[in-house]
């Protein structure tokens, strides 16, 4: 596989961080621009993050002294020099859907972990061992665009990488209603304990928008390709409860489900134990080995414990059981600025390159 150049942008957040350490030894990838905001251009990489770096590993020596960028003003000098971007950066939603457009029609693709564009049709939202399939829809997006290389697609909000993987491998037995309650780490909200000590020894039952996207984003995963856009499904209904507990990295879901057929438990925890997705079988350098792990002991997963499964691309699961009122219920985790951000994004990336669309 060739190496590609790539931008990161929104570098200095948590999630653009994350991205750097995610990279900085990639098989494929190699980082040759990052860019943020106009107030951080023009600063060497390592200043502009001076007291406000959140990984438990230093910088990378291969990043600390690059120059940033301004994401807006330099997009068609950086979309000159790589052959794909990454965008974590933090703006409106108007001002972020005319940033990555712009991007894409300066025939930069773009993959995303912004919630922006997750709503546009032609844009595909793929976990890539769930809906692989989706990236079709690009071919669609171009056109609209009148773009020969440039296209966005987008990553899922964190908190669905906890359940959906669980759900999705049982269609079969044509899942129906869903009642999640997710317990989020701060990280998701961009925090550390040092930035946010209100957050010791409490939980907020209230993550502004993080209900909406964790009941809507699963039907565009369950969605098809259709006259040039990706159609929603009608079920599952989800119903959810998002709330933030103090909890540096992790978020923990909580999941009820029933079927119009009702799945027997050790059928459930077989196929769970048996699934792989497209990344498995293409062998690409981010995806975990075993996808979803799946554990016996009832007091597993525990969130510190197993949320660096697998490099934190892996997703786990315990506590399946029958319910009196739905027909199981189990416990899922996934880490949330790995698998659920920027992990999630590069795999994406991976596979996007591996099927030709970078």
């Amino acid at each position: 596989m060739k190496k590609y150049d790539v931008a990161i942008i929104g570098a200095t957040g948590m999630v653009g961080q994350r991205f750097i350490t995610l990279m900085k030894d990639h098989e494929w990838f190699n980082i040759k621009v990052l860019a943020a905001s106009g107030r951080s251009a023009n600063k060497k990489y390592s200043e502009a993050v001076r007291g406000r770096w959140s990984m438990a590993e230093s910088i990378p020596q291969t990043v600390e002294n690059l120059v940033l960028y301004d994401a807006t003003a330099d997009a068609k000098k950086i979309a000159s020099e790589v052959d794909f971007a990454f965008c974590a950066v933090d703006m409106n939603k108007d001002e972020l859907r005319a940033l990555e457009e712009r991007y894409a029609k300066l025939e930069c693709p773009v993959v995303s972990n912004n919630s922006a564009h997750r709503g546009t049709p032609d844009v595909p939202m793929i976990i890539p061992e769930i809906n692989p399939e989706h990236a079709k829809v690009i071919d669609f997006q171009r056109k609209r665009l009148g773009t020969k290389r440039g296209f966005i697609s987008v990553k899922s909000n964190c908190s669905l990488q906890s359940y959906v993987p669980a759900l999705f491998p049982l269609n079969k037995f044509e899942p129906r209603d869903v009642l999640c309650c997710t317990y989020q780490a701060i990280s998701g909200a961009g925090k550390t304990f040092e930035t946010w000590p209100e957050m010791l020894d409490n939980v907020i039952p209230f993550i502004g928008g993080e209900e909406e996207k964790s009941e809507n984003e699963p039907l565009k995963i369950w969605g098809k390709v259709e006259k040039g856009g990706i159609i929603s499904a009608k079920t599952p209904r989800f119903t959810t409860q998002c709330i933030r507990v103090p909890v540096s990295d992790g978020h923990l879901a909580a999941v009820f489900a029933s079927f119009n057929i009702k799945p027997e438990i050790d059928e459930v925890i077989h196929i769970w134990k048996n699934f792989s997705g497209r990344p498995q079988q293409l062998g690409l350098p981010s995806a975990p080995k075993q996808f979803l792990n799946y554990f016996d002991d009832d007091g597993f997963p525990q969130t510190k414990m197993h949320r660096e499964l697998e490099n934190g691309m892996a997703i786990s699961l315990g506590r399946l059981r029958p319910d009196s009122q739905y027909d199981i219920k189990f416990v899922g985790l996934s880490h949330n600025t790995i698998r659920g951000a920027a992990g999630g994004a590069v795999l994406m990336a991976e596979l996007l390159c591996a099927e030709g669309y970078i």
